[in-house]
């Protein structure tokens, strides 16, 4: 919990903003897009509104939203990010598998999937920037990619930091 409020607090956004994004996703009746996956804990699916929570501040912080921008951002950003984790999970199921065990033939199979697995993410960010742009300015979904990144960073870094988080590579 106190995890996801430190990223709430690094992005130094004011309560009533970070309020007003959060009713505003709400007030618009979308969710991201709800894939099937084994059931979440109470505890696992707590960090993850956290977590939804921290990055709709950050995000309307940094990219200085207008109340009708994140009105009509949000809904097409859970969309986006709901295809993004579908191809993600794609490509996460083809890397798992054994390659001792496969022929040479499935294994280029497999690496022809991976590529073109990559092509179709790279083919749904190039969609969704031509959509963005129709929401926000071009310096705006500039502003989108780092925020990303380092909304990422950011909470990798916090996870890093916490009790029971793995410990960085080499120790």
């Amino acid at each position: 919990m106190k995890m996801f409020a430190s990223v709430f607090a690094s992005a130094r956004v004011p309560r009533r903003l970070a309020l007003a994004a959060a009713l505003l996703l709400a007030a618009s009746g979308t969710q991201a897009q709800v894939l099937p996956r084994r059931p979440m804990r109470a505890a696992q699916a707590e960090r993850l509104t956290q977590l939804d929570n921290a990055r709709i501040a950050f995000f309307t912080n940094r990219l200085s939203l207008t109340q009708d921008q994140a009105q009509r951002f949000w809904p097409l950003y859970n969309e986006f990010i709901g295809r993004r984790r579908e191809l993600n999970r794609t490509g996460r199921l083809l890397r798992r598998e054994q390659i001792e065990s496969l022929t040479d033939q499935q294994i280029r199979d497999n690496l022809a999937q991976t590529y073109a697995t990559r092509q179709q993410e790279l083919n749904l960010e190039k969609e969704y920037f031509d959509k963005f742009q129709k929401v926000l300015s071009l310096r705006q979904v500039a502003q989108l990619l780092a925020a990303e990144r380092d909304f990422t960073r950011e909470v990798i870094k916090r996870v890093a930091g916490t009790p029971g988080a793995l410990p960085p590579a080499g120790q």
